[in-house]
């Protein structure tokens, strides 16, 4: 069974490229599930520097999510289709180590996200998310976000072809 986590034992800090390595090991460990990101086969620390450099600390940060001193995930903001008119709209992505699912680590970081969007300039917060990740679903709907947008059957996970829903919430 899952310890829950004391909220006060949880802080958000800034990325540094130094943390790439364990910032793709997550996003490496969440790939078999088939769950969480459309990529099939894991990414490398150097695919992902410009990734990396497109996180501004000052408009689209990327986190650490850190409990008691120990890395337990990332969450990052990133610009939603870079068009002038879309500034105020940021994706949202949320990665768990396996150590840290299903203990409340994910929701606080989803509530902490949302009291700093603002600041960010943010007044639109989305979910890109798959209609079989009902762990992921159930979370980001308890916290308020509705779903904006349904397309059926676009990502081909290994011959399984799989719906994305598009989750939204209002923030400023």
């Amino acid at each position: 069974m899952a310890i829950p986590v004391a909220e006060n034992e949880l802080c958000l800090q800034l990325a540094s490229q130094a943390d790439l390595d364990r910032i793709v090991a997550t996003y490496n460990a969440s790939i078999p599930s088939r769950l969480v990101t459309a990529d099939l086969q894991p990414v490398t620390v150097d695919s992902r520097l410009p990734w990396f450099a497109a996180h501004d600390p000052t408009r689209r940060p990327l986190w650490l999510i850190v409990e008691r001193d120990q890395y337990r995930g990332w969450l990052s903001l990133q610009s939603f289709y870079g068009r002038p008119a879309y500034d105020g709209v940021a994706e949202v992505s949320l990665y768990l180590e396996p150590i840290a699912q299903g203990r409340g680590i994910g929701r606080w970081a989803l509530i902490e996200l949302m009291a700093r969007a603002p600041a960010y300039s943010l007044h639109t917060l989305l979910g890109f998310i798959f209609g079989h990740n009902l762990p992921s679903l159930v979370l980001f709907e308890r916290l308020g976000f509705v779903r904006w947008g349904h397309l059926p059957h676009v990502a081909n996970m290994d011959g399984v072809m799989r719906d994305l829903i598009i989750v939204g919430k209002k923030v400023g």
